[in-house]
């Protein structure tokens, strides 16, 4: 028999010894695998020597999820499983696992090199997700399931900030062809200004009815535009409240909004113990460079690969701070001066970021608190308008700053000092 080690927290099987803040489990003997569809699964066992055992088929029902689990059970490889596309159409089916008590490990797709040497078939795609478990090539812990409803709507708004960028798109197009009165009459408007007189238009059909058909176009578009507006704002609120109960380090970091600290969550998990190390959350991100060195030659080049979603909601957080944080733009134009590009100084504090960012996920980040500006503020009787117009700021980002929805530490320092001066 061999020896299979993976990483587990959540779920250790057997015995297991603690390192850090994940958990090493030791298992030996039999690894199962599945490859999931929409309507099926494959399940597949291994020996602890990498050879077939068995496969079988199953429905992704909940009398299918447990026919698995209690035909897993019989071939006594229960304890580890390695699953493909444990966020997706095996999301069911990993649920149904861990409340079996086993441990999931995420698989990924088959790489396409393999395919075309081997093949593929659901048999085989199963086949190969118990290897990589056995091989290590598969070691890190799915994601729990409880971090759906978040992904949920985050994709709800993604697609309502599509929908009104294509509605926009569709109005400008529209005023572009349309008659030279018509166009003359919201030519340099911008986009707000334009789509609340396109809603205020009363079209009516007169000596040019070509004129009115176009206009009323013109304002159903305007009316979705405003829905969809709507829609992305209340999505918005929803998002910043769940993301601060779920981790407020996280969007106390700077430069982390809502939607940001959504995304990666989703990336990263709830579970976030399943991610072993900063380099790993870093690699996980596309933020990592990647060792491409042969010979007497040393070097890395930028990596490629990882979340690409997550890539950017880092690239957000730098460009945010690039235009707000004094210590950020230094460092830029260090880099610069000694010869540096934009692109290499943007890489490396995308690294700096990830690495603050996987801190605040393990709840290693200090939450800032603003809570006492407000009572100071109210107890000099001063206005919120009174004080942004001293500060030179909108009354709506002290606001926000009071009532913690907003992370400027800049900004806090110098309404604290006025206060004192006050």
């Amino acid at each position: 028999m061999s020896c299979l080690v993976v990483w587990s927290v959540a779920y250790p099987p057997i015995s297991a010894t603690e390192e850090g803040t994940t958990t090493m489990v030791r298992v030996a003997g039999r690894i199962g695998g599945i490859e999931s569809h929409k309507d099926t699964i494959h399940v597949a066992v291994i020996s602890g020597l990498g050879l077939d055992v068995a496969d079988r088929e199953f429905t992704t029902t909940q009398a299918g999820y447990r026919q698995a689990i209690d035909w897993l059970r019989a071939q006594d490889c229960l304890e580890v499983v390695g699953v493909e596309g444990t966020s997706s159409y095996g999301l069911g089916v990993t649920t149904a696992l861990r409340e079996a008590g086993a441990s999931v490990i995420e698989v990924n797709r088959t790489r396409a090199a393999e395919r075309r040497r081997k093949g593929k078939s659901d048999r085989l795609d199963a086949s190969r997700a118990a290897r990589a478990v056995l091989s290590s090539e598969a070691s890190t812990i799915a994601k729990s399931d409880t971090i759906e409803p978040l992904r949920a709507v985050h994709n709800a708004r993604k697609s309502a900030v599509k929908a009104k960028r294509v509605a926009w798109q569709q109005i400008s197009a529209t005023l572009i062809n349309a008659p030279a009165q018509l166009r003359d009459r919201y030519r340099g408007l911008a986009e707000d200004k334009a789509v609340q007189r396109l809603i205020a238009a009363r079209p009516a059909r007169g000596t040019e009815p070509a004129v009115a058909d176009i206009m009323v176009a013109l304002k159903i578009l305007a009316r979705r535009h405003r829905a969809l507006s709507a829609e992305i704002d209340e999505l918005g609120d929803y998002l910043a409240e769940t993301t601060t109960a779920m981790n407020p380090g996280l969007t106390a970091l700077q430069g982390v909004g809502p939607v940001v600290a959504a995304q990666l969550l989703i990336t990263a998990g709830d579970n976030s113990d399943r991610l072993r190390s900063e380099a790993s959350f870093a690699a996980l991100c596309g933020t990592a460079p990647v060792q491409v060195s042969s010979g007497r030659v040393t070097r890395h080049r930028l990596s490629r690969g990882g979340h690409r979603q997550a890539n950017a909601a880092l690239h957000h957080i730098v460009t945010n701070r690039l235009r707000h944080d004094r210590r950020t733009r230094d460092y830029r134009d260090a880099r610069l001066a000694k010869g540096g590009t934009k692109a290499a100084a943007t890489r490396a504090l995308k690294r700096v970021v990830a690495r603050e960012v996987f801190r605040a996920l393990h709840g290693r980040c200090p939450v800032p608190d603003y809570s006492d500006p407000r009572p100071a503020r109210q107890a000099r009787n001063l206005t919120l308008a009174a004080v942004a117009a001293e500060l030179k700021v909108w009354p709506s980002a002290l606001s926000q700053l009071e009532l913690g929805q907003r992370v400027d530490n800049d900004l806090v320092a110098r309404y604290r000092n006025w206060l004192t001066a006050a």
